[in-house]
């Protein structure tokens, strides 16, 4: 007796969506990934654009025949009919008809490159045919020349053969294993380092294996990274913040974690805090006895006019 052969089942994903398809044998269309991936259109053109390409042809695919199949309204269909028409899935054109009317009439193009790349073919394959046609209304008639004796041959010299050409070598791209690798990035370091600062610093680094086991470092690794996370507190960046940006989602497995902490103490390193704009205090005037800002007291500025002007032109004040 033959031993029954049985296939282990495909593994699902286990994370994102999970297929369950059923052949079909009627009621489908074929839809191109081109209109249900586009990346450039909205959810509500493709899928406008999916039902139009379901549809038999002839059906009346207007803004108002849409909007009395869907929900949505008559502005937003026709902003996504025009999302189609912009790229290439739709094609209107005004035609005459009999009667002397003029109608609408719409192209649904699947794969609008390969249709443009069509019709421009047949465009070429026109122009040549028309070309072609052009017939010389009183052609010139066709002398045939005698045929003159072949002259002798003459002998050539023999040459030397031709040499072999080497080929031009072709740039590398991709540089070998014995180039030299650029040394790393510095680690970052505080502008105005303190005692009590890297003693901070050093204390969050020997207590991230408190709330992230992965992350046991060495006292060595402690000390080679306590001057990156002491510029961090030193840009105003507050501790839990630190702990949070560098213990977050961490890779699986995490094979060295003192270079994943330096790594991202580098590229995640968030800009300096700006200099705090000095406010100026508030003065009274001695003359006038107003408010006005200064880093001295002393008199405002029309008092200091006054006193000048009065120094200046004593006699004008006298008369």
């Amino acid at each position: 007796m033959d031993t029954q052969q049985i296939s282990a089942p495909s593994r699902a994903p286990s994370a994102g969506v999970v297929h369950i398809n059923i052949r079909l044998t009627d009621g489908y269309s074929i839809i191109s990934n081109r209109l249900s991936q586009h990346r450039d259109m909205s959810l509500l053109a493709i899928g406008l654009g999916t039902h139009i390409q379901s549809l038999p042809a002839g059906r009346r695919i207007g803004v108002k025949a849409l909007a009395a199949i869907f929900p949505e309204s008559e502005a937003r269909i026709a902003a996504a009919l025009r999302e189609l028409e912009h790229h290439g899935f739709l094609r209107r054109t005004r035609e005459r008809v009999r009667g002397g009317r003029v109608a609408t009439r719409t192209e649904s193009y699947n794969h609008p490159e390969a249709a443009a790349r069509r019709a421009e073919a047949g465009a070429r394959a026109g122009a040549v045919a028309t070309s072609a046609r052009v017939i010389d209304p009183a052609p010139a008639p066709v002398r045939v020349p005698e045929r003159e004796p072949a002259p002798a041959p003459v002998p050539v010299p023999a040459s030397e053969p031709p040499v072999a050409r080497e080929p031009d070598p072709v740039p590398r791209l991709v540089p070998s294993p014995a180039a030299p690798k650029p040394p790393p990035p510095p680690l970052p370091f505080p502008r105005r380092p303190s005692a009590p600062l890297f003693d901070e610093a050093a204390r969050l680094l020997a207590g991230l294996q408190v709330s992230a086991p992965l992350f046991a470092l060495s006292e060595v690794d402690v000390e080679r990274l306590t001057p990156g996370v002491a510029a961090w507190l030193e840009r105003g960046v507050r501790p839990d913040a630190v702990r949070v940006a560098l213990t977050d989602d961490p890779p699986v497995p995490l094979r060295h974690p003192a270079k994943l902490l330096r790594h991202r103490l580098i590229a995640l390193l968030p800009p300096p805090v700006p200099a705090a704009v000095p406010v100026v205090p508030l003065q009274n005037c001695d003359d006038c006895d107003r408010a006005f800002r200064s880093p001295v007291p002393g008199c405002c500025g029309e008092c200091r006019d006054v006193r000048a002007y009065a120094d200046d032109e004593p006699c004008l004040l006298g008369a």
